[in-house]
């Protein structure tokens, strides 16, 4: 069992699968970042100090000055502030994302798209058929040739 264990965990796919989960896990660190740090005041600043991380629904009935306030006092909260900083979020690592796969297809189609050597299959028959076709061609001057 430890040998299968090691046969599976040295395979290329887990390597590189893990690989990519811990660049994933930090790169979301700089995406919340730049959404919490860089992005979302100037949009509160736009939209005249608005700040999404503090709207909230409140369950319980009381007046809370703040999200924080709210939970200090273990009030039921509905944070969809919270829910629109996800939102963007998710569309910047989205948006990410999809440009990095973007180049990653670009890159193989121009590595893909050089001419291959065909099959030896291929090459085989190409030679039948010219070797058929030299076999069938009458000889010039061969009175039987039409247009003679």
């Amino acid at each position: 069992m430890l040998q299968e264990f090691k046969t599976f965990i040295s395979r290329g796919n887990v390597v590189e699968l893990a690989v990519g989960i811990i660049i994933g896990a930090a790169f979301t660190g700089i995406v919340n970042s730049l959404v919490r740090d860089m992005l979302m005041p100037p949009i509160g600043w736009i939209m005249g100090g608005i700040d999404f991380s503090n709207y909230f629904l409140n369950l319980s009935g009381g007046h809370y000055e703040s999200l924080a306030a709210a939970e200090a006092a273990g009030a039921a909260t509905i944070n969809y502030g919270r829910f629109i900083n996800a939102l963007i979020n998710f569309f910047i690592v989205a948006g990410a994302l999809f440009l990095i796969v973007r180049q990653v297809n670009r890159l193989h189609f121009l590595h893909d798209s050089k001419p291959k050597a065909p099959p030896r299959q291929e090459v085989l028959l190409e030679e039948i058929r010219d070797a058929l076709r030299a076999r069938q061609a009458p000889a010039p001057g061969d009175a039987t040739r039409p247009g003679a």
